[in-house]
């Protein structure tokens, strides 16, 4: 399939399920690269380029993380063909939870599983916002997690691009309050990093509130960006969750 949306897909040969990802604050497609090198077994990884990132950068960006997931179920509809899991790390967590509850009110294929990574749960507020942050702050706060490697810098083109990305999906999320905590009607599946200073493991455990049809939560080593330092692990857990 042709579409914006999906970008570095993997296909497996008659795959049992697709597994749509949803990338961080500022993340692309290309933020699941790790995981094309092995990909799991009979699953065909599907990741999604949102807006305003990569190829699709003068692209006009929605003013909500509800219009988001709605652009992104329109977008996407033609990959519901195939049985499917939803997976969003941190801000994609909320986008994919968002998405979840979106695709059975409109009377689409709903997710055979939701798998969310290192966020607060949706109907939970926001400890400390970082958006009131200038750039050189926002920076700062982006290398202390682990997110932006230093070395970046002296790239200001990119560094402004990267700025605005991060800054406008951190400015959905902290504006985003899911009403509930609302059920999502399919197993859903928690992951974190052990030593992740925003989300800690109590955090992880407010999902189970959002779970009407099976939950499990696993904390793997690691801090915020355990997804992509520790990435074999993670993708182990993902592909023992969709077993």
């Amino acid at each position: 399939m042709d579409s914006p949306w999906i970008v570095g897909r993997v296909t497996a040969h008659s795959p049992r399920l697709r597994l749509i990802c949803l990338p961080q604050a500022g993340g692309s497609a290309r933020s699941f690269a790790p995981w094309r090198l092995a990909p799991p077994d009979g699953i065909e990884l599907a990741t999604v380029e949102l807006p305003g990132r990569g190829v699709r950068g003068a692209e006009p960006l929605p003013d909500t993380l509800e219009e988001l997931a709605d652009a992104v179920i329109d977008g996407i509809a033609d990959e519901f063909d195939l049985p499917y899991a939803l997976f969003g790390h941190s801000f994609g967590a909320l986008l994919g939870y968002e998405i979840a509850l979106r695709v059975g009110r409109r009377g689409l294929p709903r997710p055979r599983a939701l798998l969310v990574s290192a966020c607060r749960a949706p109907h939970t507020p926001v400890r400390k916002r970082i958006t009131d942050r200038d750039d050189q702050g926002l920076l700062d706060w982006l290398e202390g997690l682990g997110g932006f490697p230093p070395e970046l810098r002296q790239y200001p083109a990119y560094l402004r691009y990267a700025v605005r990305t991060v800054r406008y999906d951190l400015s959905l999320a902290e504006q985003y309050r899911g009403r509930g905590p609302a059920p999502v009607d399919c197993p859903l599946h928690v992951l974190g990093g052990a030593e992740d200073p925003l989300v800690d493991e109590a955090q992880l455990e407010r999902w189970r509130e959002c779970a009407s049809a099976g939950f499990t939560l696993q904390v793997l080593p690691g801090g915020h960006d355990y997804l992509f330092t520790g990435a074999p692990a993670a993708l182990g857990a993902v592909t023992a969750a969709l077993r």
